[in-house]
């Protein structure tokens, strides 16, 4: 059996969950938010004694990788609408700045004009520019996938470059610095 889908997932108070069996999906409500998730047809989802159980019919490849990945999802969705799950990302570069104007973020990030992200109303952002640091953009959900989303597109916008360092990245990320060119005397 897969290590990860054998595990029943604790449903802490406060938590509802609604599986549909008809149509194959899972909805999870809790204090943070409401989170929609569907399943395959071939798995089987049971709520029972404050737990909730994902179970495989048959001990197929495709049936194992599902029975770990449902399960984890299902868990994220809770772990989700209980704590929420938070991100910050850091502006490292001279001139870089990050201002959030309610769900718009507006990014200088060394391009000849200002970049402007609509971050989907499920996501609370914020920005703060420390005295004497680089500039954070804190992102906040209840859905780990979306986050996790956002956060790579804000990573995309300017990658961190491998001589100087600058670029965005994840607060505390170690980057791998590359010596440059060395004088040839």
């Amino acid at each position: 059996m897969s290590r990860i889908g054998k595990q029943p997932i604790e449903i802490p108070a406060g938590v509802t969950i609604t599986v549909d069996d008809a149509n194959h999906t899972i909805k999870v409500k809790g204090a943070k938010g409401e989170l929609e998730q569907q399943y395959h047809a071939d798995m089987t989802v049971k709520q029972e004694d404050g737990q909730l159980i994902v179970e495989r019919p048959t001990e197929q490849k495709r049936h194992r990788a599902m029975h770990g990945l449902y399960r984890s999802l299902i868990q994220n969705m809770v772990t989700g609408v209980t704590e929420g799950y938070k991100k910050q990302l850091e502006l490292v570069g001279v001139g870089y700045k990050a201002v959030a104007n309610g769900q718009v973020l507006d990014l200088s990030l060394g391009y000849s004009h200002n970049i402007l992200m609509q971050v989907p109303p499920e996501v609370t952002v914020s920005a703060e520019t420390p005295k004497g640091k680089a500039p954070i953009i804190t992102l906040e959900s209840a859905d780990k996938q979306l986050i996790g989303h956002v956060a790579a597109k804000l990573r995309a916008l300017r990658k961190i470059e491998p001589y100087k360092g600058k670029g965005v990245r994840f607060l505390g990320e170690q980057v791998r610095r590359k010596a440059g060119k060395s004088a040839s005397k």
